[in-house]
């Protein structure tokens, strides 16, 4: 199964110079909560700015990273044929979680399954918008809202 899994502040904001433009420890709580021990797939500069913040790759689970260079430094797995790699988890219950940036998220929006998301009741500065999920294709399952923070799980129709 390939899930998404973000933050978008009400303006549909996801990022600020290849980082997260908050910080909502219930937030990081939960994207550790629902990654922990899972296969995740991101794009080259969301996986240097991890790398930056934690001094290495998310710890606990198999971080893949969708670029064209050879090697990664601290173990990230490169993925270089995107569709080869996919059709392990389309027919698959294992689950894959899409963790960004923003060509990551809009290449692979039309593919996800599940779709995790936590909506911040509130504007922040910062420049990465996201507009490429089409919610009318999914059916909200769960709405856990905790302060300004509403953690939504979708599925595909």
């Amino acid at each position: 199964m390939i899930s998404m899994i973000l933050a978008m502040d009400k303006n549909n904001l996801v990022g600020k110079g290849n980082d997260l433009p908050w910080h909502y420890p219930d937030d990081l709580k939960y994207f550790k909560q629902v990654t922990l021990n899972k296969d995740v797939l991101m794009g080259y500069n969301t996986y240097l700015s991890i790398v930056n913040r934690l001094g290495k790759p998310l710890p606990k689970r198999v971080n893949y990273v969708l670029t064209y260079v050879k090697e990664l430094p601290f173990g990230g797995i490169v993925v270089n044929d995107l569709e080869e790699f996919l059709k392990k988890y389309e027919s698959s219950e294992e689950e894959l979680f899409i963790i960004g940036g923003k060509s990551v998220y809009e290449s692979l929006a039309s593919r996800a399954q599940r779709i995790y998301l936590t909506r911040i009741n509130e504007e922040h500065d910062g420049d990465l918008y996201l507009n490429c999920v089409d919610f009318s294709k999914y059916n909200l399952i769960s709405q856990d809202i905790q302060g300004v923070l509403s953690f939504e799980i979708y599925e595909l129709k």
